[in-house]
């Protein structure tokens, strides 16, 4: 099966109409990718940020979650940092809810095509492979091309 992410007016677009983020996989420990996309996300963005982890209690001085069944909101965006073989079950857990997330969002190294044609069936939008934290700078320009923050939003190099 052949799968293409949304272009990235659409997924700029998709950041723009998002209000609510659920971090699924979302660890405590600072060195984890998940924690830091966690950190900038509560610190640059105006979403609200909730974690899911059966193993996590608080993470930022937030609650974290179980499940998504047991956020008090469903979030607009989806947001995994799973293995790829836990996948499947994250996106049943999606489907399950009673009303569904708009977004079912993937991080670095996580793509599936099959489990993106089963999202998109039920009117899920999906994006894979992609970093929020990235993708969120790179839109809202704090993002050199090279992936660092150079404080200057221009298209004009410098001489």
């Amino acid at each position: 099966m052949s799968w293409e992410n949304p272009p990235a007016w659409r997924r700029q677009q998709i950041l723009r109409d998002t209000r609510t983020v659920a971090v699924v996989g979302a660890s405590p420990n600072p060195a984890r990718a998940s924690n830091f996309v966690a950190t900038y996300l509560l610190a640059s963005t105006g979403f609200d940020v909730y974690f899911v982890n059966p193993n996590a209690r608080e993470i930022l001085g937030r609650p974290v979650y179980p499940s998504l069944a047991e956020l008090p909101v469903v979030p607009d965006l989806v947001d995994v940092f799973r293995k790829p073989e836990d996948l499947g079950g994250v996106l049943d857990e999606v489907l399950a809810l009673e009303s569904r997330p708009r977004t079912f969002w993937l991080q670095f190294g996580l793509f599936d095509a099959e489990l993106a044609g089963r999202a998109e069936a039920a009117g899920i939008e999906v994006v894979m492979d992609r970093c929020l934290k990235v993708e969120h700078a790179r839109f809202a320009g704090g993002l050199h091309l090279a992936g660092f923050n150079t404080g200057v939003i221009s298209s004009r190099r410098r001489d």
